[in-house]
């Protein structure tokens, strides 16, 4: 692949191999609906209690080791699940005492009540640092051909300018696909946001300061695609 979405974590490990696609991004401002940690427990009570994570995003498994070290201040103990919406009906049958749930497994979840406390991750991010979390960006290897991958840049423009013109029909073919209400599909791609603007920037930024001074990730810098 030269032109990709990858996560935030992926870019911030890897930035020597990639330029960023401009105002491109999955991102969110608040409640992020999709990324999500669900308790049998107070947050409080689960210092050395076992945290079941999602293996499908590691941006979301340390946006959420930031949060209990830093700003809920427990130290649970970490287990790698699977936790997609098959898979879902197995976690009863696994010790833990709360799960990070991601994508349409999230979104079913949310309707179900076997965890009394359920804790939106992007909420969490915005209520500690006011800015908006980016989950993944666009990113073109740095050896690929400046002129097509402006090209596809440009498509990708047009492509989510015209997704978020349709975002009711989009909703009505996620809820066929998915099975999760159309309305919960609505209000989940409506609350996303796509763009990359200086917000989201300085929310990237912190994010990967946050997760450099825990060493765990590199420091380095942002780069983009030229515009020429």
């Amino acid at each position: 692949l030269q032109v990709s979405a990858v996560s935030a974590v992926e870019y911030a490990r890897n930035a020597a191999l990639y330029h960023l696609l401009p105002d491109l991004a999955i991102t969110c401002d608040g409640p992020v609906h999709s990324v999500a940690l669900f308790s049998k427990r107070p947050l409080e009570d689960l210092t050395g209690c076992t945290v079941l994570l999602s293996a499908s995003s590691r941006t979301s498994v340390l946006l959420l080791e930031l949060l209990c070290r830093h700003r809920w201040k427990i130290a649970p103990q970490f287990a790698t699940a699977r936790a997609e919406a098959p898979d879902l009906t197995t976690l009863a049958a696994l010790p833990h005492e709360a799960v990070l749930v991601i994508g349409d497994a999230a979104l079913h979840l949310s309707t179900q009540s076997a965890y009394p406390l359920r804790i939106d991750l992007g909420e969490e991010w915005k209520a500690w640092t006011g800015l908006p979390f980016v989950f993944a960006v666009w990113a073109a290897r740095r050896d690929a051909p400046a002129g097509g991958v402006r090209v596809i840049h440009g498509r990708l423009l047009q492509s989510r300018a015209w997704g978020l013109e349709h975002l009711d029909e989009l909703a009505a073919a996620a809820a066929r696909n998915t099975g999760v209400a159309e309305s919960v599909c609505r209000a989940y791609l409506g609350d996303l946001d796509y763009a990359l603007s200086y917000r989201h920037l300085a929310g990237l930024t912190d994010f990967f300061r946050r997760l450099a001074q825990d060493g765990l990730v590199p420091d380095g810098s942002l780069s983009f695609i030229s515009a020429a």
